[in-house]
């Protein structure tokens, strides 16, 4: 932190082996995802850093609260992909595409790169089915704090739903009976679930 704050004010750095200083002329663009403030009031950032990096502040909400940004940056992300891989151009099938768009993102913008760089990898054909894509478990270790055991349920219920979505390529009626339960029983799961 130190040598950036200096950086910054002297408008100066000095590259390693270097014995004098070489002038710059950037414009420096920083990220957080921490709230830098606390930081600061925690003794952990340099207030002083904090006042010259923050002339022009931009919150950018989570991805799971921007659900419209979702489909525009998973096209995006596999534009690069195709053109630092095999160079065809994979697309999103309905049920991809419905499968993103319900997942709620915890690792933001890169668990989806992450996703649609491993459904590349794992696709057959032109298009990414939502089989193909593969998101990463909650790990519930001993030590972490456990969750109320309606949230839990929730939690459970609506995995062991998706699983039996994807086995029955997304067939209501084949996932409702995988389940044990009836079609009816499955939508209003669902509803109440926020799946639909």
């Amino acid at each position: 932190q130190n040598k950036l704050h200096k950086a910054i004010q002297d408008r100066s750095i000095r590259t390693m082996g270097a014995f004098a200083d070489t002038s710059i002329d950037v414009r420096l663009i920083t990220a957080s995802r921490l709230d830098l403030s606390k930081e600061v009031a925690a003794h952990r950032f340099e207030q002083d850093l904090l006042y010259r990096i923050n002339v022009i502040e931009l919150p950018v909400p989570p991805l799971r609260e921007r659900k419209d940004d979702i489909l525009p940056l998973a096209n995006a992300f596999l534009e690069e992909l195709s053109e630092h891989g095999s160079g065809t151009l994979l697309t999103l099938s309905p049920e991809a595409e419905q499968r993103l768009k319900a997942h709620d993102f915890p690792g933001n913008v890169r668990e989806l790169e992450n996703i649609l760089e491993r459904a590349v990898a794992l696709a057959e054909g032109n298009f990414i089915e939502a089989s193909d894509l593969q998101f990463m478990k909650e790990s519930t270790t001993s030590g972490s704090t456990p969750k109320a055991l309606p949230e839990a349920l929730q939690q459970l219920e609506r995995s062991q739903i998706e699983a039996a979505l994807e086995k029955s390529r997304f067939n209501k009626t084949k996932a409702a009976a995988q389940l044990g339960i009836t079609f009816r029983a499955l939508r209003y799961k669902m509803e109440k679930l926020g799946m639909e």
